[in-house]
Parts: structure tokens; sequence; C-alpha cells
């Protein structure tokens, strides 16, 4: 990227991908980077501003995350927020406290007179998300409090000279109103940003960056049919032209007629060079008696890129595979500080000797941006909000071992759910909605007859950036209606229920 940067140094916080999207939607390019490398990244890459994360350590904790001190000699802007605001004051001769008491949720801030370039254009009295344990009882040398609450002394500080600012709150949370005015304070005021971040300049970045590697390379696409995949595929096609070729994979995991509609749509409708690769006996073959489902993403990682290293045979010279990863791919994968939550067959599953580079034009970013990508490359709206499906395909939805007969049920019952949320208008509502089957079995009533069959569930998302969502509030007629079809019309099943959890404590899938 060309774009002015920020960088975000990671202290494995539960807001750290939120402080990123916060960034970004201010229209300033940033990158998460564990803290660890922070320093040389910083040396490398001169970012117009530096903002450390929260994270669950105490400073003083043995094997705690730091810092070299070197960080704020850098003459580059930093702000510290939660565990940042603490480390920043304890490198810098401060001193952090453990107190009896701990403070969460909101919290009334108190601003001085002035509250320096941050809390420009901010209330004086503001409500502000809180959630920590220790705080900074005793300032650096230089400065200065800013903000403070009935029981944090030194909710916000500063040393306006060197750039230097802390903040015991959020900023980043909804339940700190004012934190996007704040933060665009630090971007824009203290680092000087100007806001190049666009999506029509990041689609020219991304083709000029595409064409430079791969002209006269020959490209194997990785097409899915998802907005991610075909986005990458668009962009492609715009820097390489003929010498882009799509390989659909049909691994028998998908969607109940979805793999002609893929076909149909990238053929007809956009002219895409496309194999279909019918595979899917193979990937049940493969699959056969595993039930774990890291162990189900792996061997779909590996079936994949096996079959794309036989198709790139058959076409003569390939040079680059080309993937829809994006952002929250890689940091579930593990990424940085945070921990392995599941493995994406497109990023943990990639094998070492793989026989092609790899073109992943969309890494780095979120599902959302990734949307407005496709709009502004001219990809029409059915195809940029189409139902987001995981890689694996219903391997992750087929809970235990995955059987015909059993992908048959989640077909039919996904298929029913997708018609009554259109019917009722909420499929522009809800971020993402699909059955699975949880492989219960459980006693029933059908016909007088006594039945042991399966239980299908329903999961249902409001989200933005899929890296946090909400269980969606689907009306119980809809609901009931639903139910009533799926135990009615998909053989062998007698019971729906519906998850009602959020992302955290769950995952969107369930494997």
């Amino acid at each position: 990227m060309n774009n002015e940067l920020v960088l975000i140094a990671d202290f494995g916080g539960q807001y750290n991908q939120l402080i990123a999207r916060r960034v970004r939607e201010l229209h300033v390019y940033c990158e998460v980077v564990p803290y660890s490398t922070l320093l040389d990244r910083a040396k490398n890459s001169k970012p117009k501003g530096i903002i450390f994360t929260g994270g669950p350590s105490s400073v003083y904790e043995a094997g705690a995350p730091a810092l070299p001190a070197e960080v704020f000699s850098l003459g580059v802007p930093v702000l510290g927020i939660c565990y940042g605001h603490q480390l920043t004051a304890h490198i810098l001769g401060g001193k952090v406290l453990s107190p009896d008491f701990k403070e969460y949720g909101k919290v009334e801030l108190k601003i001085k007179s002035g509250g320096g370039h941050l809390f420009k254009g901010i209330k004086p009295e503001e409500i502000c998300w809180m959630s920590h344990r220790d705080y900074v009882e005793v300032l650096p040398a230089g400065f200065e409090v800013t903000a403070f609450t009935r029981k944090c002394p030194v909710a916000a500080m500063e040393n306006e000279d060197r750039k230097i600012y802390g903040l015991q709150f959020h900023p980043e949370v909804e339940h700190t109103p004012f934190g996007r005015k704040l933060l665009s304070n630090f971007l824009f005021d203290v680092c000087g940003c100007k806001g190049d971040w666009t999506m029509q300049n990041l689609a020219a970045e991304l083709i000029k960056d595409i064409k430079e590697k791969a002209s006269g390379k020959k490209v194997l696409c990785a097409l899915s049919g998802g907005v991610d995949s075909s986005v990458a595929a668009v962009l492609a096609g715009k820097a390489i032209g003929d010498n882009l070729i799509c390989v659909f994979v049909d691994h028998g995991l998908m969607r109940k007629n979805e793999g002609d509609e893929i076909e149909k749509m990238f053929k007809r409708d956009y002219h895409i060079n496309m194999v279909r690769v019918n595979a899917g006996e193979r990937f049940l073959k493969a699959l056969k008696g595993i039930r774990d489902p890291e162990e189900k993403r792996k061997i779909i990682g590996r079936e994949f890129i096996s079959v794309f290293d036989e198709e790139a045979k058959k076409l003569g010279r390939i040079d680059f595979l080309l993937q829809g990863t994006i952002y929250p791919d890689v940091i579930e994968s593990g990424s940085g500080e945070a921990s392995v939550i599941k493995s994406h067959h497109n990023v943990g599953g990639l094998p070492k000797d793989m026989n092609l580079g790899l073109l992943e034009p969309l890494r780095l970013l979120f599902k959302d941006e990734v949307r407005a990508l496709g709009l502004e490359i001219g990809l029409p709206e059915k195809m940029v909000w189409r139902q987001p499906f995981p890689g694996p395909g219903l391997a992750v939805r087929c809970l235990g071992e995955v059987r015909e007969e059993k992908l048959k049920i989640i077909r039919e019952a996904d298929a029913i759910l997708r018609e009554e949320i259109a019917a009722r208008g909420l499929d522009g509502e809800i971020w993402q909605y699909f059955a699975f089957l949880p492989n219960i079995k459980s006693v029933g009533v059908m016909g007088d007859e006594r039945t042991y069959f399966h239980t299908v569930g329903i999961r249902a998302v409001t989200s933005t950036d899929a890296m946090t969502c909400d269980w969606a509030k689907i009306p119980y007629d809809v609901l009931e209606k639903i139910s009533s079809r799926i135990v009615s019309e998909v053989e062998g099943v007698n019971r729906v229920i519906y998850d009602i959890t959020s992302k955290p404590p769950a995952t969107i899938e369930w494997e």
C-alpha cells in the first residue's frame, strides 16, 4: 500500500481489531502488528502515527508485553489505549497502581480545561467505556492529566511537546460516543493525516500492484462465487486480462443448486474464463471418518490446493494462485498476538510445498471494505451482498462426520430458511443466516408414531465486519413458519433449534 500509514501495536486486547476498523472508517490506512515487531516496522515504514492497544496483562507481571523506550524517540505521535496507556507511563518513568477496586462499563469522564489536541471539540463532561484493573498513579516527567473519572485520577494524559498521549478508557467502542471524534483529532490534528484511504484510490492501487507482480504471468483464481473471491477475480481481470483463469472447485459441499448457479452467473453474466471441477466424491472420501473441525478444515485446504495444482498442470504454465483471503480470515487463523480461533482453509491449510506463488489482494481488508471495493469496481449489488459462505462449505455446518445424507438435510433446510427470510424482506437486514446439523438426534412424534430423527439448527446474525456479531431478532411468526416447513418437508428431521449466541463468545460458524 502506498497510502499514509498508522501502525497499531497488538497487545492482545479484545478490542484491537475494532481500533483498526475505526481508523479505517476515518479513511486512514492502518495495520495491526505484533508489539514485538513494532520498532523495526516503524523504522522501515515511517508511519504517520502509532497506536498501542489494550491487553489483559499488568505491566509488572513477569513476561508482560513490553517495548523498548526507543519507540518514543522516533518522532512519531503515539496514542496508548488502556494497557497501552499504562505501558507508556511505565516505560517513561511513571507509576502504575493495582487498586482494590476495578472500573468496568460506562463511566462519567471529566475533561480538564483545554484538554489538549485530543479533546478539541469534545464537551467537558462525557461518558466513556472503562475496562481495567490497573491505572496510572504517577505521571511520567513532562506529562499532564487531561481527563479523569471519580475512581481513575489519570483517565487521559499527554506530553504535547513529544506528541505522546494515553487513554485509560476505550475510544473505539460504541459506548464511548465521542470516541470517533477523539480518534479523528489524533489522526488529523496530531499525526497530520490527510485521509487518503478511499475505495477509488485502493482499487487503482490494488490493480496496479497485481499488474506489477503478475504482468506476463498466468494466474489461477480460486473462485468460489462469494464476494471475496469475486472481487479478487475482477481486480485481477482488470489488471492482467486473459492471463487470468478462474477455477471453481465444486467440492460437493455447496448449498442447494449453488454450483450450477455460480457457473451460470460467471460464464454468462460476467464472461469470465472459468473451469468447473466437480470433485465432490474426492472431498467426501478425504473427509470420511473425520470428526474434528480443525482437521476437516485442514483436509479441505489441502484438497483445494491439490486440485489447483492438478488443474494448473492441465492448463499449462501457471505462475500464481489468486485467493480472496480477507483480514478476519488471517486474524482468526492466528496473526500477531492473536490466538488461533479456527484455521481458515485459505490460510492455515496452505501446504509449505505449494507449487504456485500466492496473490491475496484483499488480505488486509475487512468484509465491509471488500463490499465497498466491489461496488467501486462495478460489481452489481446482488453479487456484492451475496450471503457469506465459508470456504469449507457445509462441512463446517455438519458436525461430526460429513456424509451425503447429512448434507442433503442441511441443503434442504437451508433452502427453506433462505426462502422464508427473503419472503419477509429480511435478507437485507441480516448479515448471515444458515441451517446446520449439530449431530443430535431426539425422540419425536410424527403421524402418531415415535421418531428418532435429526435436529436442525438455525443461525442468523447481524454484523458489519464479521469480527463481532449479534444474533438476529427474527420475528416469532417467521421462525414458526421456518420450523414448520423444515420438519414437514425435510425427511429425517423432527426438531428445529435457534442459536441466540453473539460473537464473542461464539463464532459465526459452528466449526
